[in-house]
């Protein structure tokens, strides 16, 4: 008898399971588009770059400082240049770019020297590798001039997680402390 009243019905039993199937994309997609809005609300952001560990970030309120993870934008010409080079994805800071999440390596008064063989800073090798003179896609890579300058106030110095390639300071300067956006901490990580 129920056999037939759902046929009556137009289907069988296994309808109802058959609908959920074909909708839990859309059920998905809806709601992690509902957990970006919230996220992003509630200051958590996603990282999906290797510019820093892979993961779920949110944003504190501490204030910028040497050794901090910032989401920061981009001077005009440079975030243009990153979305030109794909380095970044169209975004909401200048040059219709994407923030970096990056360390804050120097700060103001702070001396940045650079060479062919890396970044120290204020007498500590930062990094240890040399600047690289073309990128993966084997295009010439601009880089911030090599030598020693004392980081001037209002500025800071952002370097990657994965300083080998790492498009960072090494490569586009410092930058004005203004464009930091906030310090986050880690909250689920995979790297």
């Amino acid at each position: 008898m129920a056999r037939n009243l759902g046929t009556a019905l137009g289907g069988d039993c296994a309808g109802p399971r058959r609908v959920a199937r074909q909708l839990w994309p859309l059920i998905v997609g809806l709601i992690s588009i509902a957990g970006a809005a919230a996220g992003l609300r509630l200051g958590v952001g996603l990282n999906v770059s290797r510019s820093a560990p892979r993961g779920i970030y949110r944003t504190v309120a501490d204030p910028p400082a040497r050794g901090a993870l910032v989401v920061a934008c981009l001077p005009t010409a440079v975030g243009a240049f990153g979305r030109t080079r794909g380095y970044l994805g169209p975004g909401d800071c200048p040059g219709d770019a994407q923030p970096v999440l990056k360390r804050i390596g120097a700060v103001a008064g702070d001396r940045v020297e650079l060479d062919g063989d890396g970044v120290t800073v204020s007498g500590i090798r930062l990094l240890a590798r040399p600047i690289e003179a073309r990128d993966s896609a084997g295009r010439p890579l601009p880089h911030a001039a090599l030598g020693a300058r004392i980081v001037a106030p209002g500025e800071v110095w952002l370097f990657g997680h994965s300083p080998g390639r790492s498009w960072d300071s090494r490569y586009f300067g410092p930058i004005p402390l203004t464009s930091v956006r906030g310090v986050v901490l880690p909250v689920l990580t995979v790297d």
